[in-house]
């Protein structure tokens, strides 16, 4: 793993894909490079009518089925996979030839490529792919769910990403990746199915300790049946929710991608060779829960006129595209005591805080500066 942190930025950083804003379109290229190293498909088509590609990779018995992009906001674990295919194209055989030999990946970068290219999280039909897995209403959801049961996966990757809103629970580190086993029943049984990804998680959280220690979270368990990663679970596929979330100061998440990246690899290794399942529930259980627990900008110890109290102003980014990037729009989230950390914090020391035009601050309000007294603060990124 370390000789792959060297290599990483030099050797297997797709460095065409970059910031949050991640289509189809940014894609397609990049599959045409690919058609001499791997099986390139059309899955089927997306409400209007786009292109739903997916890879075959590999030719061993074990069987991976991963899915990017359910919500078309969520690319990071996009960009991972083109760093994922660039390293098992020209990584050193010695190591990427066991993965090749052991596993046969199917991978859809982009499930949902009209919400990708609108930047929504739904698809274009207003519905939430990952709230379609009962009633498969969807093109993109029956697609997915025909491609799982044609290929009969031991092992699916639902890769998402998740908002800066997201800590753990009792803690001041942001959720940098989270990971789910998801539960196949109400009960929340273990499974034969969700034991394997609950132990598969927790060797992938030891690996990832030693680069971001205490930035690892659990995300919720609750059952769902609406939920794919539920539904897949409880049809005895081993599956696992990747929460690609914030660090410190990587609004463009080019630094997490490198997490995710080096998960993928330590995933493929485990499972690319025999590997004992033990009871894991208790140890994956300690894994601290995924929260919200975050805003992107506090101002401590404010005021928002001379007689007012001491309290805190959070700041939250709204995510808008506009003109093909992602811009990061500040909007006062809440006024007054807060629970809240945050990514970014600013110390008024009792001084009154108002905006640029010398108005009183108020929440929902888009601000971009801030008058601290007499100091103004740019809180665009």
């Amino acid at each position: 793993m370390i000789n792959m942190i060297l290599d990483y930025n030099t050797k297997y950083f797709e460095s065409r894909l970059k910031g949050r804003y991640i289509t189809l379109e940014h894609i397609k290229p990049l599959l045409d490079q690919y058609k001499s190293n791997f099986e390139i498909h059309n899955l089927g088509f997306s409400v209007r009518g786009l292109d739903i590609p997916y890879l075959k990779v590999g030719t061993g018995a074990y069987k991976i089925l991963a899915w990017s992009q359910m919500h078309g906001n969520e690319s990071t674990t996009t960009k991972a996979i083109f760093d994922l295919l660039s390293y098992l194209k020209n990584g050193p055989k010695t190591d990427t030839a066991p993965i090749l030999e052991a596993c046969t990946l199917l991978i859809i970068p982009i499930l949902n490529p009209d919400g990708a290219k609108d930047y929504e999280r739904l698809n274009a039909n207003k519905v939430d792919l990952n709230r379609d897995a009962k009633t498969l209403s969807q093109p993109e959801s029956k697609l997915l769910h025909d491609i799982f049961n044609g290929f009969k996966p031991d092992l699916c990757l639902n890769l998402h990403g998740q908002r800066t809103i997201f800590g753990l629970s009792g803690s001041l580190k942001p959720a940098t990746l989270s990971f789910l086993a998801p539960a196949a029943d109400v009960e929340k049984s273990l499974t034969p199915s969700r034991n394997i990804a609950m132990a598969l998680i927790l060797s992938m959280n030891e690996m990832l300790q030693k680069l971001i220690p205490n930035q690892i979270g659990r995300y919720d368990d609750t059952f769902n049946p609406n939920c794919v990663g539920d539904a897949f679970q409880k049809l005895g596929a081993a599956t696992i929710l990747f929460e690609a979330g914030h660090f410190h100061e990587d609004y463009d998440r080019e630094k997490i991608r490198a997490y995710v990246f080096y998960a993928y690899i330590h995933l493929l290794n485990l499972v690319s060779q025999p590997f004992n399942i033990k009871n894991t529930h208790k140890s994956y259980f300690l894994i601290p829960e995924n929260t919200k627990n975050f805003c992107d900008i506090q101002i401590i110890n404010a005021r928002l006129d001379k007689d007012s109290e001491i309290l805190t102003i959070s700041i939250q980014f709204s995510e808008t595209l506009i003109a093909e990037k992602i811009v990061f729009i500040p909007k006062i989230h809440e006024i007054g005591n807060s629970c809240l950390n945050a990514h970014k914090t600013i110390d008024a020391q009792g001084l009154i805080c108002n905006n640029i035009n010398g108005k009183a601050v108020k929440i929902e309000q888009t601000i971009e500066k801030i008058r601290v007294g007499d100091k103004v603060f740019d809180l665009l990124l």
